[in-house]
């Protein structure tokens, strides 16, 4: 069968109006063409979908069924067509982020992810909550569409830009005796037991924070390694030791802990937004990037 879209309406149409001048007057064309369509589409069906007299035009069976499947028909191709478009425009569809523990703990992340969802509730965004290097090959293989993640040496076809750049605390617990301090050195941490990542857990922070030691010829004392920030705050609250973290994770409000400002300048972290060279960007994702970099900070 040769039967089109313009054959389905055509036959609502007059189906609906009972009356092939009224139909054509509604589709905007003259009426000799509407009727010649008509006969097209019972030649391509091969039934009689109209009786016609002089006075009257009545459905057949066959034209009462046909209106019932044309009206389904072209509802789900309005319905197809409005789900493409919506989805062009980013307003369906779907996300996938990767993102470092600490990057809910920013308000420019945590505040984007909030408008966003107000903005587009039809996107479903996925997130998955990886460390920076564990990120680089979903990124590149497009099993991730965007990455927050700390400052790294990304490999090529990945790019990447700053959203935030926050400064390292020292943390101890509150009766520790640099606990009053207004703001320390990394110095005063030099000979404290040290609770730090695993250097096998492929966070970006333990070589990030091990530079600035290093910068000021400090090896640290390291007595617990651990996998995750959050289990690094929980060990020094309860006294085994102190570390040094981003600023943003004292959104975490442990009372037992204490936050110290360092005076050394070079005391940042960065928190990126990275992404694939090589894929095309979905509107999703341009609508996230917008959003990430209007809080950039």
């Amino acid at each position: 069968m040769n039967i089109e879209l313009r054959h389905l309406r055509y036959f609502v149409a007059v189906a609906e109006e009972l009356h092939f001048g009224r139909a054509a007057r509604r589709l905007n064309i003259s009426q000799p063409p509407l009727s010649q369509q008509i006969i097209q589409l019972e030649a391509e069906t091969g039934a009689k979908l109209f009786h016609r007299t002089n006075r009257s035009v009545q459905l057949t069976a066959a034209g009462a069924q046909l209106l019932s499947d044309a009206r389904a028909i072209l509802l789900q191709v309005e319905q197809a067509a409005d789900r493409a478009a919506r989805l062009h425009r980013g307003e369906e569809g779907g996300l996938r982020i990767g993102f470092t523990s600490s990057a809910p703990f920013t308000a420019t992340v945590s505040d984007a992810l909030y408008r966003f969802r107000q903005r587009w509730p039809q996107v479903h965004i996925q997130m998955q909550e990886i460390n920076t290097h564990q990120q680089l090959a979903p990124l590149l293989e497009g099993r991730l569409d965007l990455g927050v993640m700390r400052n790294t040496s990304l490999p090529d076809g990945l790019h990447h830009q700053l959203l935030l750049s926050e400064p390292l605390f020292a943390v101890v617990h509150k009766a520790h005796p640099l606990a009053g301090a207004e703001r320390i050195s990394v110095s005063a941490l030099a000979s404290e037991p040290f609770v730090f990542f695993d250097p096998q857990g492929g966070t970006a922070l333990y070589s990030d924070i091990l530079a600035l030691l290093h910068r000021y010829h400090i090896k640290p004392y390291i007595t617990q390694e651990v996998g995750e920030a959050m289990t690094i705050l929980g060990l020094v609250a309860t006294g085994l030791g102190v570390s040094i973290l981003p600023a943003s994770f004292r959104r975490a409000r442990l009372s037992d802990l204490v936050w110290l400002p360092l005076r050394e300048e070079d005391a940042i972290s960065e928190l990126w937004l990275v992404w694939s060279a090589a894929r095309e960007q979905s509107a999703q994702m341009a609508n996230m990037m917008a959003l990430l970099q209007s809080n950039r900070r």
